[in-house]
């Protein structure tokens, strides 16, 4: 039995539709990662060891752990404690979280990479340390996270693809179900994998001109 892309253009509609629920997860995890991550990073920096020890252990819980594993301990796990997420929101949950500690990251190194001397001449012209950081380190160090933040949410998007194991019907969870139906999984998969990369691409594409313009 040959590859035969013609299962692939016929079934292309459905696998558009478990894209789009794709999209929209990873948006939203990306969007709400971002604000937290950031957050996370300035904790991070803290002078406070109130503030900055538990960002510290946030951050090497989630780096060091699996993403399957998390989202199987938000989608089967918190049930036992009485708190029943639905699929997309455990799946939000799980991937927003996760996508919060590399952010954090990726902040505080940005941040950390801008000279002293931006920090002094804030200061020097009567800016709050918070201020300054706004109006005067931020914006550098955002130039500096976009490489890294649009390798991280390009990543984020391919992981999307474990969302399919907590019953979220996803691109890659159609694509399963169209290949059990039709004994096709060669053209479904190989199909699936051509959207995904055609959204990193346009993910990557995007990212690319924000840079070029900051």
């Amino acid at each position: 039995m040959g590859f035969d892309f013609a299962y692939f253009w016929e079934n292309l509609p459905r696998l558009l539709r478990g894209a789009v629920l794709t999209v929209e997860l990873s948006v939203l995890a990306i969007a709400i990662g971002f604000v937290l991550g950031n957050m996370i990073g300035l904790l991070r920096l803290s002078k406070f060891a109130l503030l900055r020890y538990p960002a510290i252990a946030y951050i090497t819980i989630i780096r060091g752990t699996p993403l399957l594993v998390q989202l199987f301990l938000i989608y089967y796990g918190l049930p036992q404690f009485g708190l029943d997420l639905g699929p997309f929101t455990a799946a939000l949950t799980g991937m927003a979280l996760n996508d919060a500690a590399y952010v954090a990251e990726i902040t505080r190194g940005a941040i950390q990479s801008i000279d002293k001397g931006q920090w002094e001449a804030a200061k020097a012209t009567g800016l709050s340390p918070w201020q300054g950081l706004r109006h005067v380190i931020f914006p550098q160090a955002l130039k500096r996270m976009i490489p890294p933040l649009g390798n991280e949410f390009i990543l984020l998007i391919k992981s999307s693809s474990l969302v399919s194991t907590i019953a979220m019907v996803e691109l890659t969870r159609t694509a399963q179900l169209i290949a059990s139906a039709t004994f096709r999984p060669m053209e479904m998969l190989v199909g699936a994998a051509l959207i995904y990369l055609a959204m990193n691409l346009i993910l990557q594409s995007t990212l690319s001109r924000v840079e070029a313009r900051l």
